[in-house]
């Protein structure tokens, strides 16, 4: 097991440059859209995460075979020798219940255990089933399985009962190989379910609409390799943006995806921060004299994004004056405020709101990360908290952030990684 230990200093600014590694919520789907053909799919841009290690073992109990050099990765799939999502691999990642649409519509059937990942409050994936099934594919759980079946997957229209990621990708892979055209409303807009469907367009889908709330896809036989550049990561540059912002720092951030963050950096930008776009793919962040409260809300993109939810809380806590954040994403999403607590911040949860009262002095602490986002924001929090501050459980961090101590130790900041093992006796 290891621990992030940072000492912080209130006074101390991060200064200096970092790059935005590749998006892990977009590297994922397009690892699994390799499932849809025998050809070879080279992904650039791959962030080093410990998600996409463990979607790659996945898929290689699949069938699939891939290498990875620095940021690159080649995957194929010849063909199938395993059609079950196991258990031990699914529980601790809830995207892997993407590979379902893919296996279904390139294989006929699948077998996935039902998903785990972050404990942050109900994620069905009713809505994900109840598309495939009006596709044309019939499922039943057992011990914990789905086990699902379809001779060929048919298009349809499908509205979704409300806008869902995972939901959208899962029908769009599925669609792309279905017979007949399918019309998918209201989908989620994110991102990276674009680039999602630009990989899939390079592989031979017939996709229009992309990044609206009305997708349409016209079904193919089959689909081939690609060549694709997975887009910036833009939680993890609004968290580097909050950072800089929080420190009253000056950083430069490279490989950035403003058009992706517009929300983000509007509000960042009503706190006081300076932000500019310097030059094409890179942003500049400096600190203001002041941090303003403000309230938000957190909604499906081009929303503020509830991914950015618990770093920005980390922001508010030295603003002047009270903040109200209102989580409408999901529930039980305020996990990290008791360990923010811990630190010396002023915040009251009722129900989907959390009321942040500021400006309050932090102090070092020993804390644990209760998911990806909130042991961001315990970093964040360590940075400008006093003292020595230790971050447990950092597996969390792990899974979404590429070697963040390194890139903020290079813009100054006092930060380590730990081993909590104990030395064998000699």
């Amino acid at each position: 097991m290891e621990k992030i230990r940072i000492v912080g200093t209130p006074e101390r600014p991060l200064q200096g440059e970092v790059k935005i590694s590749g998006a892990k919520n977009a590297v994922l789907p397009a690892i699994v859209a390799s499932l849809l053909t025998r050809e070879k799919v080279h992904l650039q841009n791959v962030p080093l995460v410990k998600d996409v290690f463990t979607i790659l073992t996945l898929m290689s109990e699949l069938g699939a075979e891939y290498e990875i050099e620095g940021n690159t990765l080649n995957i194929t799939t010849p063909k199938i020798a395993c059609h079950e999502a196991a258990y031990e691999l699914v529980r601790s990642m809830r995207a892997s219940i993407l590979v379902l649409g893919p296996l279904l519509a390139r294989y006929g059937r699948a077998v996935v255990a039902l998903p785990g990942g972050c404990a942050i409050g109900s994620r069905p994936i009713d809505l994900h089933l109840h598309g495939l099934e009006k596709l044309g594919a019939n499922f039943f759980l057992e011990h914990g399985y789905i086990k699902a079946e379809a001779k060929r997957l048919r298009g349809t229209t499908i509205e979704f009962e409300k806008k869902t990621v995972g939901g959208t990708e899962n029908l769009v892979m599925a669609a792309a190989l279905a017979k007949g055209e399918t019309l998918l409303k209201n989908c989620a807009q994110e991102p990276e379910i674009s680039n999602l469907c630009e990989l899939l367009i390079k592989m031979g889908a017939k996709i229009d609409g992309v990044g609206e709330e009305t997708i349409r896809i016209q079904g193919v036989e089959e689909l081939g390799g690609a060549s694709h550049e997975i887009i910036p990561d833009r939680i993890e540059a609004g968290t580097f943006l909050i950072a800089g912002a929080l420190t009253r720092g000056d950083i430069y951030l490279r490989r950035v995806r403003s058009d992706h963050m517009t929300t983000t950096i509007e509000k960042l930008r009503y706190s006081g921060a300076r932000i500019e776009e310097v030059s094409p793919g890179a942003l500049r962040v400096q600190g203001g004299e002041e941090i303003r409260p403000q309230d938000i809300i957190t909604s499906p993109y081009p929303g503020f994004p509830t991914d950015m939810q618990a770093q920005f809380m980390v922001l508010m806590t030295q603003a002047n004056g009270t903040s109200i954040i209102t989580e409408t994403i999901f529930d039980r999403r305020f996990l990290h405020v008791n360990e923010l607590l811990r630190l010396g911040a002023n915040i009251e949860v009722h129900g989907d709101k959390a009321i942040i009262k500021g400006k309050t002095p932090l102090s070092g602490a020993e804390t644990t990360a209760t998911d990806l986002r909130a042991s961001a924001c315990l970093v964040l929090a360590g940075l400008i908290a006093k003292g020595e501050t230790i971050i447990n459980e950092v597996e969390h961090l792990d899974r979404g952030y590429e070697r963040i101590e390194e890139k903020l130790k290079l813009l100054g900041a006092s930060i380590e990684r730990i081993s909590t093992e104990k030395e064998p006796p000699r």
